[in-house]
């Protein structure tokens, strides 16, 4: 096992746990603290509010899927205790040697008959239910016509007309979409509603005048990716039907705009599924999405091996956010024997179930920002053709190898070897913090001859594409500028 602090703060389910955590360390609540002869478990004791000390243990028999168990009553995994207990082995606090407890061996053997049911049942997966599978489908069809009447409705009205009230009323209809096993298109129209009110409908949220007429561009943008969720979901919904098979199309991203949930089986038997990959995250934000009522935590990754840049979303409903892992900055690499991808060109999400942390290398480093973008010129026309797509994502992401950056009147730019020039901007709309300062605030060093990571950004109404930086790719580091 090579357990240090990063590992045990990366298996954190939300930083609260790790605060609390290490308050058991310091108050020296841990006691009889012990590792299993084979070095595959640590376990032990902890005072807490009971009348016995609870039973702590990690489990690394499988070290790509660790196990916690705890005896305390707490729902979340692993708990502060099991916390503490790691941050006391990362710490080198002695821990004596002696055999793995019963109870911790019989729940081995129930954890490996659980892992072989599920390798099994992967194997011969359920049959499906065609016939309530088809109803989903036409009611699916049948909400996307109720989208489709709410968007020329708008388009009627005007949306000059749209206010807070509006909003309220629009979002009424948009829960009709939910029933309807429609999740992504509610999504969607809530994200075209939440541009006309704040995060609470009342007469104190309404968002000013000048304010609001800033957003047409935005809500005229999103009206046009609603009709074409639409109509490429009603011809992708009634392909289904047509098919024996009812098939999903694992070649576009039409199923997940509609709201479909994939599953790693899923992806696994579509072949969406790369082996031994290797991933170094380039940039991690956590936002709070009040339109959809969760937060989201994004990693931006890069992968060693193909040089794709992936996205990791982890998704935490404000209602179970207590309870959902809530996910944070990675500093090693992740070793994934298999890393499901899911459909998509650009910038693709990935999942994996089980993978391994080891130290960043300066060998990772320079190979990374091999792997960067050369030609801006090239970089920029896919990522023209990409937002050409009503349904792409909106701000791509793009890794690019840079010969200089620096001001040009009162722009910052970034250019490459070529000549080739990209305009550098803060984008007013994002909650996140400015980093132009930041760049201007690093050493010369850092502005010739590195990567950087950027978000892309169109402005709808300059029709002007810049660019926002996240991070800074050197030889032996990663600087991150935002969070």
């Amino acid at each position: 096992m090579q357990i240090d602090e990063a590992f045990v703060n990366s298996q954190a389910p939300n930083v609260a746990a790790i605060k609390n955590a290490h308050g058991v360390v310091i108050k020296k609540k841990l006691l009889n603290l012990c590792i299993a002869p084979d070095k595959s478990v640590i376990f032990g004791e902890c005072k807490g509010s009971g009348s016995e000390n609870y039973r702590t243990s990690a489990d690394f028999a499988d070290p790509t899927s660790p196990v916690y168990r705890c005896s305390c009553p707490s729902r979340q995994f692993p708990c502060k205790h099991t916390l503490a207990l790691m941050y006391a082995y990362a710490q080198g606090m002695p821990f004596s040697e002696d055999e793995i407890p019963q109870d911790i061996s019989e729940k081995r053997t129930k954890q490996l008959v659980r892992v072989e049911k599920k390798k099994s049942e992967a194997v011969s997966p359920p049959k499906t239910n065609t016939r309530a599978l088809k109803k989903k489908i036409e009611a699916q069809i049948q909400g996307l016509a109720l989208l489709e009447s709410i968007v020329f409705d708008l388009v009627k009205s005007g949306l000059g007309s749209m206010n807070a009230k509006t909003a309220l009323q629009i979002e009424e209809h948009a829960k009709q979409l939910g029933n309807a096993y429609l999740p992504g298109a509610k999504s969607a129209l809530q994200a075209l509603t939440g541009l006309f009110y704040r995060s609470r409908i009342s007469s104190e949220d309404e968002i000013p005048e000048k304010e609001r007429d800033k957003n047409f561009s935005l809500a005229i943008d999103q009206l046009n990716r609603l009709y074409s969720l639409c109509r490429q979901g009603s011809a992708y919904l009634q392909n289904r039907l047509d098919d024996p098979d009812l098939k999903q199309d694992t070649e576009t991203e039409i199923a997940a705009w509609l709201g479909h949930a994939w599953q790693l089986s899923e992806l696994k038997e579509a072949g969406l599924v790369q082996s031994d990959v290797e991933l170094l995250q380039l940039a991690f934000r956590s936002k709070d999405d009040w339109t959809r009522q969760e937060y989201v935590d994004t990693g931006v990754w890069l992968n060693l091996n193909t040089g794709t840049l992936q996205l990791t979303h982890n998704y935490r409903p404000y209602r179970a956010a207590k309870y959902v892992k809530e996910e944070d900055s990675c500093f090693q690499i992740v070793k994934c024997s298999e890393l499901c991808v899911y459909p998509g060109k650009l910038n693709p999400r990935v999942r994996w179930d089980k993978a391994e942390l080891r130290p960043v290398l300066e060998s990772d480093y320079r190979k990374a920002k091999e792997l960067a973008e050369t030609d801006l010129r090239t970089t920029t026309k896919t990522v023209k053709n990409h937002l050409k797509s009503p349904l792409g994502e909106r701000q791509p992401i793009a890794l690019l190898r840079f010969d200089s950056i620096g001001w040009v009147g009162d722009l910052m730019v970034l250019e490459d070897h070529q000549g080739e020039r990209l305009i550098l901007h803060n984008h007013p709309s994002e909650d996140e913090p400015d980093t132009l300062p930041l760049l201007s605030g690093l050493s010369q060093e850092h502005h010739y001859g590195q990567a950087m990571l950027v978000r892309f950004h169109h402005d709808l109404d300059s029709q002007r594409l810049s660019a926002k930086p996240l991070s800074i790719l050197t030889d032996r580091q990663i600087i991150r500028l935002t969070f």
